[in-house]
């Protein structure tokens, strides 16, 4: 596993506090017109594609480390899939089935946990780790409706273990989570390093060597007949190298937006697979030919709905080799100074790639 010599980032910023979600969920007869206007914006059942025009790509891991043939197959699904989706699922990924239960378990718990328990792990202010919301910049923004718990994963000294329960399975499983699918980012990256045809490959994996965790908890809107005007999550393009998403209920929720269009793509979940994108520091450090997309969470009338997202990072900007004799379409950023940016930032789709954009 390549290691990062980097230390930890220091206080990146935080988010205004805001009520919990899960909590103004259970006691829908307290919910007051003036709270729910927060979360309310104009009905989102917009066009969607249909399953049979449009579907997620799926990648096969095993295949795709496959010295022969069938890993050369692979390959091109995968170059196709991050030139043209920015989004596919990861399939035989290796992770054993006891790991991903154990995470699930222990996540699920965790969000089931009172709401008192749970702020024993809240937020600090201007702090993005812990349990609470994230992007939130003013009182009169629309909020999502979700709450989430983010935490500092890999490498392990990069992790605050005030927000990590004690005394239960929760630390011992996150920890195998986290490094098995770190694993799996580091493989992925290699074989994207191939594609693009970079001589070190180091230039690619490096985005593995830091990982955050961030665990979403959508709880179903009481609210029958506004239920389709609230989102789990804002759209948006993430803002770190690779996202490892694995969807812990099976329903639907993630949607892309392809080809910047208006239409959404639902993603259905496929068991046991992992949903991986292409972040804004793989566009760059790409120079534009893979691409990050536009994605946003919807939420249901009746079910709640978890997943859990591995984010990997690094140094941000064009990779010489990908530059060539052309030009740069993006400027250079630390990583630290593009996250503060992140947090400091409403999220409104690509709108914090676009600022480092070299117009």
């Amino acid at each position: 596993m390549e290691s990062s010599s980097a230390e930890k980032p220091g206080n990146l910023g935080g988010s205004l506090p805001v009520p919990n979600v899960q909590d103004l969920a259970a006691r829908p007869a307290d919910l007051t017109p003036a709270l729910l206007r927060r979360y309310l914006r104009p009905p989102h059942a917009a066009t969607t594609y249909d399953y049979n025009d449009a579907r997620l790509p799926v990648v096969d891991l095993v295949r795709l480390l496959d010295p022969g043939l069938a890993g050369e197959e692979e390959a091109a699904k995968l170059s196709h899939a991050c030139e043209e989706w920015g989004f596919f699922q990861v399939v035989n990924h290796g992770i054993p089935e006891e790991t991903v239960e154990e995470m699930k378990r222990d996540v699920m718990a965790f969000f089931h946990l009172p709401l008192a328990q749970k702020a024993a792990y809240a937020q600090r202010p201007e702090w993005i780790e812990g349990y609470g919301q994230a992007f939130v910049k003013s009182e009169e923004q629309t909020l999502d409706w979700s709450d989430l718990y983010f935490l500092a994963t890999q490498p392990p000294s990069y992790r605050d273990l005030r927000f990590w329960p004690p005394g239960s399975t929760f630390r011992r499983s996150m920890d195998r989570y986290s490094a098995e699918t770190q694993r799996v980012a580091v493989e992925l990256l290699r074989a994207m390093a191939r594609n693009l045809g970079l001589r070190d490959a180091g230039e690619m994996t490096r985005i593995a060597a830091a990982q955050h965790m961030r665990m979403n908890y959508y709880p179903p809107c009481p609210a029958k007949e506004l239920w389709d005007r609230v989102l789990g999550v804002s759209p948006h393009s993430d803002a770190v190298g690779l996202t490892l998403l694995m969807q812990l209920s099976p329903v639907q929720g993630l949607q892309i937006r392809k080809d910047d269009g208006a239409c959404w793509l639902p993603v259905d979940p496929i068991p046991g697979a992992l949903v991986a994108n292409v972040g804004d520091i793989i566009e760059v450090l790409t120079n534009g030919r893979y691409k990050s997309i536009a994605h946003r969470a919807v939420v249901d009338a009746r079910q709640e709905r978890m997943s859990v997202a591995a984010f990997g990072s690094a140094p941000y900007g064009p990779l010489e080799e990908m530059v060539g004799g052309g030009e740069a379409l993006y400027r250079t950023i630390s990583v630290e100074d593009y996250v503060r940016l992140v947090i400091s930032s409403k999220l409104d789709g690509k709108n914090i790639l676009d600022s480092v954009k070299i117009i």
